[in-house]
């Protein structure tokens, strides 16, 4: 299941998951443009197959040269994976303001769009394509207190369903990635205010996963580059759940 010659873009790639699935798609042999609003990690990965470039992708203007810019590098687009995405704190609906609820929404589906937009006109023209869209389990068992959360990952998989049977006769395929809890630093960020994060991980979060484990950046990393593989090929419109059992 490699990824040679395989030209991948990447947003959220300075995030804890984001890093593991940029270092997955080298090892398997892929060219990476790696994205993100923040590049300080990244600039710690030095590969010739790998492209760093630092920008807002909910400015569609930077996300059209950010494409542009990694065809022109490499020479065409393969393939997309929205790992781009921010937790909301657990709180009463009462008390969540419109901007939080806007920025949740923005950055969870808004940007998706945007990428899965610009991606779409490079992968069509190829005729060949996969985008991977990584929403939340949450879209499929809430919890309490994380309703704009889980409204902008469920928008997340609909969108994405929507996309693969519009892109299908264009041989693009769009799969979206469920992960469960996942022991990345987003996770702490879920708990009430005033919660001991290590705390919340082992009694609430790692409780919740029938599995007993947290799920680790790496498996996320490992299902997306299966998604992206020819190996793949056939498979669109899915929706992978990489939660330990979570969402059951």
């Amino acid at each position: 299941m490699n990824l040679e010659n395989h030209a991948i873009v990447v947003t959220g790639a300075n995030g804890g998951m984001g890093i593991s699935i940029v270092e997955r798609l080298l090892e398997k042999g892929a060219m990476v443009t790696a994205c993100d609003i923040q590049t300080d990690k990244l600039q710690e990965l030095s590969h010739e197959r790998l492209l760093v470039i630092k920008g807002n992708m909910l400015d569609e203007f930077q996300v059209e040269k950010i494409f542009q810019e990694s065809n022109d590098t490499f020479g065409k687009i393969d393939g997309l994976v929205n790992s781009a995405g921010i937790a909301q704190q657990a709180a009463p609906i009462e008390s969540v303001s419109l901007s939080e609820w806007r920025k949740l929404i923005d950055i969870n589906t808004t940007m998706l769009f945007l990428t899965c937009r610009e991606a779409a006109k490079y992968m069509k023209s190829n005729q060949k394509g996969s985008i991977v869209n990584i929403a939340s389990i949450s879209a499929v068992r809430p919890r309490p207190g994380l309703q704009s959360y889980i409204a902008s990952k469920g928008a997340a998989e609909s969108f994405s369903k929507a996309l693969a049977i519009e892109l299908a006769e264009h041989k693009v395929r769009v799969n979206t990635v469920h992960p469960g809890p996942c022991d990345t630093s987003m996770l702490g960020q879920f708990a009430a205010a005033g919660t001991d994060v290590d705390q919340a991980k082992e009694t609430i979060f790692k409780q919740s996963v029938p599995m007993g484990e947290l799920v680790t950046p790496k498996d996320i990393a490992a299902s997306v580059s299966f998604l992206l593989t020819d190996e793949a090929m056939m498979v669109t419109g899915a929706v992978l759940h990489v939660d330990g059992g979570r969402g059951l």
